[in-house]
């Protein structure tokens, strides 16, 4: 994000409205589709992805994105976040026990802060629970938050993970052990896991291995990891 930011001259520090800020709900005014939103009906939105929804210099604003979410209902919308702690006391009035096309993802990328954010994010009221572990920098268990938060029905709270390495320059390095780890305490336990990118910096059997960008998704995939 901070590269994105940088190379086209903006301040990745700033927290702020885009101009296609209220996209979703924008209607089209001529043409054969006339009167019907921008955005077509089932879409999948990345909602904030080069911020942080929860970050407070979003909450004079935070309202009106949760009121273009609930009024596009037919589309799904995913966001993730450093900020747990901050969900429970931002979610729109009517949110209840979660939107089923909203789906709030956490990022822990080492046990520290899965340590420290899994236990307040595991507990909000969220009709899904996204676990993402990227950029991966050490061996994550997540064994006893799989085993601690359990749904009425038995099953995880936790319903997907997704792994993946830090690229671009001065990228730390990512075990391909940690991975297979992840993605062996998912399997047992029935949670889909995605293997999302290998990173710039990858050890491998011992070896360390220099991955191109332009090759770090589809060695990843490669790897036949996803579920």
């Amino acid at each position: 994000m901070y590269r994105r930011y940088e190379s086209i001259g903006k301040d990745p520090s700033i927290v702020q409205k885009t101009e296609n800020f209220d996209l979703p709900v924008k209607i089209l005014r001529s043409g054969k589709y006339k009167g019907r939103y921008k955005i077509p009906f089932g879409s999948h939105i990345w909602t904030c992805f080069s911020s942080d929804f929860f970050h407070a210099d979003a909450d004079e604003w935070r309202d009106e994105a949760w009121d273009m979410m609930h009024e596009r209902s037919d589309c799904s919308f995913f966001m993730i976040t450093k900020r747990p702690e901050r969900i429970a006391d931002h979610l729109p009035k009517n949110w209840g026990y979660g939107w089923e096309h909203v789906t709030i993802a956490v990022t822990c990328e080492n046990q520290e802060m899965a340590d420290k954010r899994l236990p307040v994010y595991l507990s909000l009221p969220l009709f899904h629970h996204s676990v993402m572990i990227e950029p991966m920098l050490t061996a994550v268990d997540l064994q006893p938050y799989i085993e601690g938060y359990r749904s009425s029905d038995g099953s995880p709270v936790i319903k997907h993970v997704s792994v993946g390495g830090e690229s671009g320059p001065g990228a730390r390095i990512c075990d391909y052990s940690w991975v297979e780890s992840i993605h062996a305490q998912c399997i047992e336990n029935g949670i889909s896991f995605n293997y999302h990118q290998t990173g710039a910096k990858l050890i491998k059997d011992g070896k360390l291995y220099d991955i191109p960008r332009k090759l770090q998704h589809t060695q990843a995939h490669k790897a036949g990891l996803d579920t």
